[in-house]
């Protein structure tokens, strides 16, 4: 497939990059010549300088016999500018686009989005892709990543294990054993920075960060096996008041079950946005780094803190200080991936990676077909892939341990008749089942030939 990306920034890059090894003919343009060579230089792709939004940069780029274009530029109306000159003269068939701005999202404007006016197919919000992700920490505090699956019957849990562990050293065909009827996979083990796909006999150690596959309705048990406690959230602070800060706070005070949350906004201006549209909750105008502020707003009565500014190093510091001030659980927003590897040694609980979860939600619509969901782990190092198993699959019809699946991949749950199944080798793929894979980043392509997806995007 040939697939222009606009914009070669975090995101374009690593959506060009997670296309080309797809094998896809993939061209990236972007204004800055510096960002252009980069992808040019690392990445299997075609490069064009220029702006994307220009008839003639994307002629150049070659929209004229085009599939697809992915516009992922910083401003949202370049984006949307692209998509409806790529529409108008070179008549792209599937167009997507990364829009921050809120207000272009609301209900009483979703018929902007229409062919007849802004021929847009699929609209990806970052800020609310990483609400989400906000939310998701927070209903699962012990975690340090979380994505849903199988229409919210099956989760993916990342569990960092510590020495109270109590299944540590233990064979992982041994853990099946012990806990018969837990339905749960471990489908992916990181360790020294490097990530796998464990075999039976891989044993478990201090200092791995797991990723398990679990039944929702065995969460609370899994993460009590592997040493985590359960506790609800009912006071939280969050750092922050921009649009994720201030998309967080709302839902979380509309709940049923009242969650008393404060909002610290270094910015007068927000900090008044966030009072007006807030009920419930209270604004406080300072530096969430500030001490004496974070005890004002209760942190060390607090079960959870937030640091969602648009900068990093803030967020991490404000998480450190908030737990030495008593808080007992801190999550942090990092766009840099480079940064993830301190969150250990910080001791901060969880970190949201913006990145990840924009580019997995791009890829999930790029890949459309018979994907229902992809879930992008780390730095693109690996995949979470759920997709409907056609009748053409070589999986089809035949027992897991008989289908011929690379290293580097695992099925983590299985879904036929609206029911999900805990996969064992003598679990059969039936045709039409929905069945949930995770894949190292090489092994990707494999994966969907064995679904039979590769082929259909749209």
């Amino acid at each position: 497939m040939k697939i222009i990306v606009c914009g070669a920034g975090q995101v374009g890059w690593q959506i060009a990059r997670q296309l080309s090894l797809e094998r896809n003919e993939v061209t990236v343009v972007d204004n800055n010549p510096v960002l252009v060579r980069r992808a040019t230089d690392t990445l299997d792709v075609q490069g064009v300088t220029g702006f994307a939004s220009h008839p003639h940069v994307l002629e150049a780029a070659g929209a004229r016999d085009a599939d697809m274009l992915i516009a992922a530029t910083y401003s949202d109306e370049v984006n949307m500018v692209t998509c409806q000159v790529a529409h108008s003269v070179f008549n792209v068939t599937r167009k997507i686009a990364r829009l921050r701005e809120q207000t272009y999202l609301e209900p009483q404007y979703s018929d902007l989005f229409r062919r007849e006016h802004m021929p847009i197919d699929v609209v990806i919000s970052p800020e609310r892709e990483v609400s989400k992700a906000a939310l998701q920490r927070i209903a699962a505090p012990a975690t340090f990543d979380i994505e849903d699956f199988l229409d919210g019957l099956g989760q993916l849990l990342g569990i960092a294990l510590e020495d109270d562990c109590p299944v540590l050293n233990t064979p992982l065909r041994q853990l099946t054993d012990l806990f018969s009827t837990l339905r749960a996979v471990v489908v992916g083990v990181r360790r020294n920075d490097r990530i796998f796909a464990p075999e039976a006999g891989d044993q478990l150690f201090s200092g791995d960060q797991v990723y398990v596959f679990c039944d929702r309705r065995d969460v609370d048990r899994t993460l009590e096996i592997f040493g985590k406690s359960v506790a609800k959230q009912e006071r939280v602070v969050i750092v922050g008041a921009g649009n994720v800060g201030l998309s967080v706070a709302r839902e979380l005070e509309s709940r049923a079950v009242r969650v008393r949350v404060k909002v610290i906004e270094k910015s007068r201006a927000r900090a008044e946005i966030a009072a007006d549209a807030l009920e419930r909750t209270i604004v406080l105008h300072g530096d969430g780094m500030d001490a004496d502020l974070l005890r004002e707003a209760g942190i060390e009565r607090a079960d959870a803190v937030l640091a969602l500014t648009d900068d990093d190093k803030t967020n991490i510091l404000v998480s450190v200080r908030a737990k030495a001030l008593g808080c007992p659980l801190a999550i942090s927003l990092v766009n840099d991936p480079t940064l993830v590897p301190l969150m250990g040694p910080l001791n901060i609980d969880a970190y949201i990676n913006p990145r990840a979860t924009t580019v997995s939600s791009i890829l999930r619509h790029v890949r459309q077909g018979r994907v229902r969901a992809i879930y992008a782990i780390g730095d693109g190092e690996a995949e979470v892939i759920e997709a409907q198993v056609l009748s053409s699959s070589p999986m089809a019809g035949k027992l897991i341990r008989e289908i011929d699946f690379p290293e580097g991949a695992l099925v983590g749950g299985l879904m036929q008749d609206g029911v999900m199944i805990k996969p064992t080798g003598s679990t059969r793929v039936e045709e039409g089942a929905i069945i949930v894979i995770f894949a190292l980043a090489k092994d990707v392509a494999e994966v969907e030939r064995l679904m039979q997806v590769a082929v259909e995007y749209f």
